[in-house]
Formats: C-alpha cells, structure tokens, sequence
C-alpha cells in the first residue's frame, strides 16, 4: 500500500480509504493509493508553508541548484525502477517508461543550473533615484499532475517551481501516482527539507478540489482537460491566485507538396502513437497538400498496418490506454466515423498476447475527414490519425487553425520563405517545421494559446511564471 508523502514522511489518509491501482495491460489491481480528503490537502498546505516560512527561504539559489542537482543525479541512479513503476501503473512501453525517467533527470538537471541565475533588473528612473526589480517566489505552489505523462511533467512542473524558489504540494492524477511517491521519496534523501516537496494522493473532485479552493496555495500549475482547467481557474479566480494551464491540443502535421515524405512519415506515425496517443501534442490532424495526398496516405497505411499494440512488458509500438473508460472514449470516436462514412485507411494490430483485460486500441489513419467532425475538432487521447487534404497555404492555414485549440503544429516544407509564413499565422504555442517534438526538448517553452491554455512550462521562461515581480524604487539622500 502506497502512502501519501508528507514532511518527508510517509502518512496515511486520515479518513482510511484507499484506492485500487490498475495494471492496465491487464486490467487487474496490484496495489493501493491513499484516497486523500480535503484534511490531508490541508496538512500538506500546513508543511509546505512551515518549510517555507523556517527552512526555504532562508535557501541560496546557489544551493537550491545543488540540491536538485543531487536529486537528477539520484533519479537517474534510480531510473530503471522508476520506469518499472511507470511501465506497470501506466501501460508505457518499456523505451517509453525509460526515455520518461531520462526526462525526469534532464528537467532537474536544468532547473538546477538555472537557480542562480534568475537575475532582476535595473530600470532608468528619475535623477537621485535608484530602481530595481526582484524576482519573488510565490510561496506555496500547488500541481495537478495527469496520468499521461506524470513523471515529464512532473519535472517541468515542480522542478521549476522548486527552482525558482516555491515549496510543492502534488496532487498527481489518481491513475498514475507510483513514480512520484518515489521521486518525492528520494528528494527527501538527497536532502530537501521536510515540507519542501509533499504528495497527496486521491481523486479530483476531492484533492484537486481542496488544493484549487485552500488559500495557502499560492499559485496553481494545472495540466490536463479544458472542462477541468476552467474549473480550476474560476476557483482559483475567488481568491485571486495565479495559474498555470496547459489543456491539451488537437494538433496539426501540415504537409506541403514539397516536403521530404521519406522524414516526415516516421515522425507523423510517431507523433500519434506515442504513449498509445495519450499525449496533449498529440500530431492528431494530418493536412496534407492535394498534390501528394494520395501517395503519402498509401505509405503511411503501409505503415500503420506494420503497427503492433501489446502489453507494456513486451516494448512493442503501443502500450494499452491508461482505462477503460478512455477505450470506451476512443471506441466512440471510431463509431462516430464509422456512422458518418469517414474511411479508413488502415489499422495496426494487437498482439495475440494481449489479455483480453487489457485496455487495447491499435492505431488507426482514417482519411477525408470533414473540418466540422467531431473527429477534426475534439481530443480524441487515442492512436487515431485524421488525415484531410487542403488546396493551398491558405487553405492549409485556414484548416490548421481551425479548431478551439492552439498547443503544437508539424509544418513539412523546403521552402524556406513557407516556413516562415506559415509559422507565423499559426495558432500556436510551438510549430516544429521539418521535425516534430525536437526530441523533446526540456529547453523549450511549452503551452498554448485559445483553449489550449496560458502561462509556459519548460525551459527558463516556466520559472518567469513561478516568480512574482517586485519593483523597488530607492531614493538617495
């Protein structure tokens, strides 16, 4: 059984209840999370603000970068067991599982070196007068962890929070919590003061909601649906605390007649199947110049069908979705296109070896998919692929732009003066031209625009967010 991590303790839920965790390769329980209360929201509040007030911000940057230093190096001492969590309480694909806690290493790694050097600034002002500005930490920031990717966005999240000087309170996503348990666990061996960082396990509409109305909570990061972040922000909203969110994306790999197929098709097909599709920059939509429509939809249904769907264990093309209800989620999707005539070109496989208790979807590339269907316009979360064609640039910007969201664009072009035209009246908060995902740069700023969110995470610009600016105006004499 899996306890909440507070103080730098392990701490069971004060009411007792615990919740089931699901293997979802087989759809079977193999250990228990605390179902956690509003009570426990509040006593992690209560460690973290004592940290804060006694201990943290007595902290030097210089020291702060030393300590999560020490914890990317411990993680990735620990990454092959950290993998192994994620593998079995997420359905990730062992390579998925790794390259995740190397992640987690590299956010810590980075944030580290970025600590002492969040610098002020010095402003022109009035003769006799000297002004300056500082960068605060808010205090106590709160983080609303998905199951998709708990630990990347766990070190892009609380790794900057922790940088730039706050203490976290985590509340990470009831279906995947064993990873962070751990990591919190290692922090507090490494040497992070009890109280600097605290997990508290359950489900949202119990912990999520106690930490988005606790008013020791100074800032929210938030990650996660549209419907849940605006929940989020108009409580946040009552007491006037800032937030950060990123709500996912329906994003577009916009391909032009001249772009290089032979690059662009192994990065399209991975850019959907990746963790099963479950991923907010998802390359979801795929709009493709009329001249070379065709033929590109023969070699990726070529590759789709080449595509295998198994248990995590077996490191295959795609682990299970993360539960039932989101297969359910996806096999209403593909039902819908089936209704409405939508065709599909082609569909991978799932492994013989798959139990039957698994929550299984092989990949599908369906094409001709209209711009108003549902389809082309709402997160799917799944390994479907919906191909259209456009007849110019600015159809092909008229498509790409149109839906609610504006998190991450594919553009696939040699044309040099495209590139940047194109880039440049795209809705969104990265556009990735002849590559997709750049490996996944834990330097770059990551959020969106439209319902996609606001605020970034990643990179130098995240620790912007989790700062507040203060202005001091001197007046000599």
């Amino acid at each position: 059984m899996q306890l909440n991590f507070i103080a730098n303790a392990p701490v069971p839920s004060c009411s007792g209840r615990t919740i089931a965790v699901i293997d979802p390769s087989h759809g079977q329980a193999f250990d228990q999370i605390q179902r956690s209360n509003a009570e426990d929201l509040g006593m992690a509040v209560r460690a973290a603000r004592q940290c804060m007030d006694s201990v943290w911000s007595k902290v030097t940057a210089v020291q702060r970068g030393r300590l999560l230093m020490r914890l990317s190096a411990k993680v990735a001492e620990h990454a092959e067991e950290l993998a192994l969590l994620e593998q079995r309480d997420c359905g990730k694909p062992t390579r998925q599982a790794r390259a995740d806690a190397a992640a987690l290493s590299r956010y810590f790694e980075f944030y580290a070196g970025a600590c002492d050097k969040l610098h002020g600034e010095t402003i022109p002002y009035l003769d006799g007068y000297s002004v300056l500005t500082w960068r605060e930490p808010h205090g106590v920031t709160g983080h609303i962890i998905p199951w998709n990717y708990p630990m990347q966005i766990f070190g892009r999240s609380v790794g900057g929070a922790l940088a730039a000087g706050n203490v976290c309170v985590v509340k990470p996503s009831e279906d995947a919590c064993l990873s962070l348990i751990r990591v919190a666990q290692l922090a507090a061996e490494v040497g992070f003061p009890a109280g600097a960082l605290n997990i508290v396990t359950g489900y949202g509409h119990e912990v999520g909601d106690a930490l988005a109305r606790h008013a020791g909570i100074d800032h929210i990061s938030f990650t996660g649906s549209p419907r849940i972040g605006t929940l989020v922000q108009q409580l946040a909203a009552e007491r006037h605390c800032p937030v950060t969110l990123e709500l996912g994306g329906k994003s577009p790999q916009i391909v032009f007649a001249d772009a290089d197929l032979d690059a662009a098709i192994p990065a399209i097909v991975n850019a959907i199947v990746q963790n099963s599709g479950q991923t907010c920059s998802a390359g979801s939509r795929l709009l493709v110049d009329e001249q070379v429509y065709e033929p590109l939809l023969v070699r990726l249904g070529e590759a789709f069908s080449k595509l295998r769907a198994g248990p995590a264990a077996m490191d295959l093309d795609l682990g299970p979705l993360i539960r039932q209800s989101q297969q359910q989620r996806v096999w209403d999707f593909l039902s819908d296109a089936q209704v409405a005539g939508i065709p599909m070109v082609a569909q991978g496989q799932i492994a013989d070896e798959a139990p039957d208790t698994g929550f299984y979807q092989a990949p599908t590339l369906l094409r001709d998919v209209p711009v108003t269907h549902r389809l082309a316009q709402e997160e799917v979360f799944g390994p479907v692929l919906a191909a259209m064609p456009f007849r110019d640039e600015d159809h092909a910007v008229e498509l790409a732009n149109a839906t609610q969201f504006g998190l991450v664009a594919g553009l696939w072009t040699r044309d040099g003066g495209r590139q940047f035209r194109v880039a440049k009246r795209i809705r969104s908060g990265q556009v990735f031209i002849n590559n997709y995902g750049a490996g996944g740069g834990v330097e770059l700023p990551f959020g969106g625009f439209k319902a996609s969110g606001h605020g970034r995470e990643k990179g130098f610009e995240a620790l912007y967010g989790f700062t507040a600016l203060k202005t001091v105006a001197i007046r000599h004499g």
